[in-house]
This record gives C-alpha cells, sequence and structure tokens, in this order.
C-alpha cells in the first residue's frame, strides 16, 4: 500500500521532470557559452556583425532561462522538502493518535494491577509478572500482550495415551519462559487423560465432545484471540479457528457478564488454589493463580472472590482452570505461587510462553 509521503514523493518527481531534463540539455551548450566569452574574436570568424549580436542575444537569453528553470527546480525541490516533512510530521501524529486511546486504556488497567514485579518483553509478547494481595487470599497475575500468535501454545504430556507432566518440565522441554497449568483431567489405571474436548496443533484429541455438566472449552484461536465458552456442536467451536484448548468448569465472566457459578463449585471446595485465565477487551490475556495451603475448602480463594476480582479489573471473559493441587505459576524458570501439594503436580496440558 503507497503511504501519503510515498504518494507526496512520486508527484514531484513527475514535477520536477521537465526541469532536469532541460538543465540536462542546457548543460550540454556550455562549450558554446564559454566561447562567448570572447565574442570579438567570434564575430570576426562568424561573419556579420548582426548574425553575431543574434547569436549572442539567443544565448544571454539561454543563460536567463537556464538560471530561471535552476531557480524555480530549487525552490521546488525546497517546497518538496516541505512537503514531505509535512506530510511525516501529519503521518506520525496520526499514528500518535490511533495508538492513544489503547496506551490510555492500558494504563487504566495497568494501575488495577499495581507495579510489576517482574517484565519479559521481545516482538512476539510481553508478559508483566504481578504480585496480589487483597486480604482473604494472595495470588499471581501475568498480563500477557501476545504480538504474535506462536508466542503461546498449549503442550500435551506424550502423545495423549496417559502421560503427565508437571508444568516446569514442559516448560523445559518446550523452551518456554512462562507456563501455567491448563484443563482437568480424568485419572484412569494410573494414567492421567485430559478431559473432554481437548485441541493440540488444531487437531482434536479424542474428537468433539458436547458440552456438559457446565464444563467449558477455552483455548487459543490461530490469529492470536483467546476463546472460549459452552458449545453444543464441532462446527460452532470451528468456526472460532481454534489452535489448542483444553476443558474444565466453570465460565466466570462471558461478554463482560457474570456467568451463574455451579452450586457444586461455589462448596466443594468453598476455598481452594486456582488457576484462572481470561481476557481483557484488547485482547490481551490475564493470568490469575491464587494460593491455597491445600483442597480442604479452608484455604486459598473462591471462585465467587476471583470473578468478582477480575471483573472490578474489566476482564470481559474468563474461565477457571483446573486447580488445587494442580494450580502452577512459572516464569523464567522459576516455580512463582506454592503448590498445595508441596511440589507440582503432574498434568497432562499446559498452556505455555514463549519469547
Amino acid at each position: 500500500m503507497m503511504t501519503p509521503v510515498k504518494r507526496v514523493n512520486r508527484f514531484f518527481m513527475l514535477l520536477t521532470a521537465p526541469f532536469i531534463g532541460l538543465v540536462i540539455v542546457l548543460l550540454g551548450y556550455q562549450p558554446k557559452l564559454t566561447l562567448d566569452l570572447n565574442i570579438s574574436q567570434f564575430a570576426a570568424e562568424a561573419g556579420p556583425v548582426e548574425q553575431t549580436a543574434l547569436l549572442k542575444k539567443e544565448l544571454l537569453q539561454a543563460q536567463s532561462s537556464a538560471s530561471y528553470t535552476i531557480d524555480a527546480i530549487g525552490a521546488t525541490a525546497h517546497l518538496y522538502n516541505q512537503t514531505t516533512n509535512a506530510m511525516n510530521a501529519l503521518v506520525n501524529t496520526a499514528a500518535a493518535q490511533v495508538s492513544r486511546p489503547e496506551t490510555i486504556y492500558n494504563r487504566r488497567i495497568t494501575a488495577k494491577l499495581g507495579i510489576p514485579a517482574d517484565v519479559i518483553t521481545s516482538d512476539r509478547i510481553t508478559i508483566e509478572l504481578y504480585r496480589l494481595n487483597p486480604g482473604n487470599y494472595k495470588a499471581y497475575a501475568l498480563k500477557i500482550r501476545l504480538k504474535d500468535a506462536g508466542a503461546m501454545k498449549m503442550s500435551l504430556a506424550g502423545d495423549g495415551t496417559g502421560q503427565a507432566e508437571t508444568t516446569m518440565q514442559a516448560v523445559n522441554r518446550h523452551g518456554a519462559v512462562a507456563g501455567i497449568n491448563a484443563g482437568g483431567f480424568a485419572d484412569q489405571n494410573g494414567k492421567r487423560y485430559p478431559l473432554s474436548t481437548t485441541i493440540v496443533d488444531g487437531k482434536y484429541l479424542y474428537g468433539f465432545e458436547p458440552t456438559y455438566k457446565d464444563l467449558s472449552f477455552v483455548g487459543l484461536s490461530t490469529s492470536g484471540r483467546l476463546i472460549g465458552g459452552k458449545f453444543s456442536s464441532k462446527s460452532q467451536l470451528d468456526q472460532l479457528e481454534p489452535a489448542f484448548g483444553a476443558t474444565f468448569v466453570p465460565v466466570l465472566i462471558q461478554n463482560s457478564m457474570l456467568q451463574p457459578i455451579p452450586f457444586k463449585w461455589q462448596t466443594s471446595p468453598a476455598r481452594a488454589p486456582r488457576t484462572i485465565i481470561g481476557k481483557y477487551k484488547d485482547d490481551q490475556i490475564l493470568v490469575l493463580v491464587a494460593d491455597g495451603y491445600n483442597e480442604s475448602g479452608n484455604s486459598g480463594a473462591t471462585l465467587m472472590e476471583l470473578q468478582n476480582k477480575l471483573w472490578g479489573m474489566g476482564v470481559v471473559d474468563a474461565y477457571n482452570l483446573d486447580g488445587g493441587g494442580s494450580a502452577s505459576l512459572i516464569f523464567k524458570g522459576k516455580v512463582i505461587n506454592k503448590p498445595s501439594d508441596g511440589n507440582l503436580r503432574q498434568v497432562p496440558t499446559n498452556f505455555l510462553f514463549f519469547k
């Protein structure tokens, strides 16, 4: 696409082309102009005085035209430079104005998180780590701006036939800079299988399974947007072009609306370590990991507390991921939260972030 500055440059190149051509032609006559320095000698050799005077007049007119043309080109070049500078200023101002609402919005949501404890930034991703302590629980947050859709992936332990690994193992195996645990799982015969609909590298691991028992799917689209919700058909989910995703329960916020929390998840357990993922209206991702001493329901955060916290922060969509002893947050090679099991739990799926 041709920018405004390029259009101006092209216009003035076309405008000055005839003048430049004239100058080149006139420069070809410079030897004759030099010969005119001794006009009397030229007149003696060339013929009648009248012809010499006429030739002198024509040469003087040519010199005057060349001088005028050079001045005109100079003025045009000056105008060209002025116009180019003006257009550059306009383009820069327009770009600044376009980004201004985004900058203001980012400052507003960041102010509700506080001062970042650490930051990872590259041309692919920016991750800011925050420590939260609202009183009833202690939590950690990652605010993530994906500049490249490939900077976030979901890892699958093994080939999906019952293997599991810790979030730290997944981070190290794939060379990620941060990671959290992802979907829920079911244990069977000593093996651990991802729960319900699971998509890895754009492919359904076990096929599509319609939403049941308040389960919800959450993942990333091929364009790098967080997607999720309840889906009754494969075509309904496919319309969002999922690149990967996992399943757990429940949906906390959808389209800026607080969603009803199933009674079971209000009480069993009431408080627990939690991992939640959501997004802002500008598609930045927010991850929240709350600490808890165990899964008995006496420590950690309630889902309603986290739901209200995220909604108050301006999150428009939020989904509960597997929690309890599965809750894990890895940042720059370190375990940031305090796993309730005392050690990181092995899980089938993890969301990973890459620099």
